[in-house]
């Protein structure tokens, strides 16, 4: 049987702020999405949260963070490698003079009325985060993104309200933008946004997403090639670590 191709997903950039936010409307294999919901639950297991109570499971916090590196996540791994290629060249980037590295992936599941606070991922340069359910209404929790700075409300404070002559939850002024959990759909954006999850209203459901964080450096090059820039880290195939007191020499650096 000849292999059919995967149909094209629909996808757009949304400028939000000035927050370039990439979402795709993949589709999945209805067995795809079984199989890498099951594994979720799986290896969640009997544990409910984050260890707060009120806090989502997240997989990084219990030592489930290569998701990549198992079979039934292979089509997702596919589909983002690809995403995180379309996004960077819409930003204008040159991929002949980038790699781009996957970090970790770690899935995250939301019992009812559960959150993950606000926060950033320091570690990374792009994140994503893709939903194996929600039906798009945001009952099962929104993920809320943060405008770290208000671009057009022109003097600035003057989107903080207090009376202030700019209408309250204007969108074009808005401290935040929501984006509802629907099955299929994938995020990626800058890691440097503060984001967060809401909590969910559906008493009936779990909310069930896997999240990713990647970097970029520059390729690896050889002595008479280009180096690379200041601003962009070496390719890690050229690193060295170095080893600590009392740690033997790592083999780089043995003659």
């Amino acid at each position: 049987m000849v292999p059919q191709p995967w149909p094209e997903p629909d996808r757009a950039i949304l400028s939000l702020f000035p927050l370039a936010i990439a979402r795709v409307q993949l589709r999945p294999d209805p067995l795809d999405s079984a199989l890498m919901l099951q594994e979720v639950l799986a290896l969640r297991g009997e544990l409910h949260s984050n260890p707060d109570p009120d806090c989502a499971w997240t997989g990084d916090f219990h030592g489930v963070w290569q998701l990549h590196q198992r079979p039934e996540f292979s089509w997702l791994l596919q589909q983002v490698s690809r995403e995180a290629q379309h996004y960077l060249r819409d930003l204008g980037f040159d991929l002949d003079r980038v790699r781009l590295h996957l970090q970790r992936c770690w899935p995250v599941v939301a019992e009812p009325g559960q959150v993950v606070g606000r926060h950033h991922h320091p570690n990374a340069h792009l994140s994503a985060v893709y939903y194996l359910n929600g039906d798009g209404s945001g009952r099962n929790g929104c993920l809320r993104l943060f405008n770290g700075r208000h671009s057009n409300e022109l003097v600035p404070g003057l989107a903080v309200g207090h009376d202030g002559p700019i209408a309250t939850g204007h969108p074009l002024n808005a401290g935040w933008h929501d984006v509802a959990p629907q099955a299929g759909l994938l995020l990626l954006f800058p890691s440097s946004t503060d984001h967060a999850v809401l909590p969910s209203d559906d008493e009936d459901d779990l909310r069930l997403s896997i999240s990713f964080d990647l970097c970029l450096t520059a390729p690896a090059c050889g002595p008479a090639e280009f180096q690379p820039p200041e601003y962009l880290a070496p390719h890690p195939g050229q690193w060295l670590e170095l080893p600590l007191a009392g740690d033997p020499p790592s083999r780089k650096m043995e003659p």
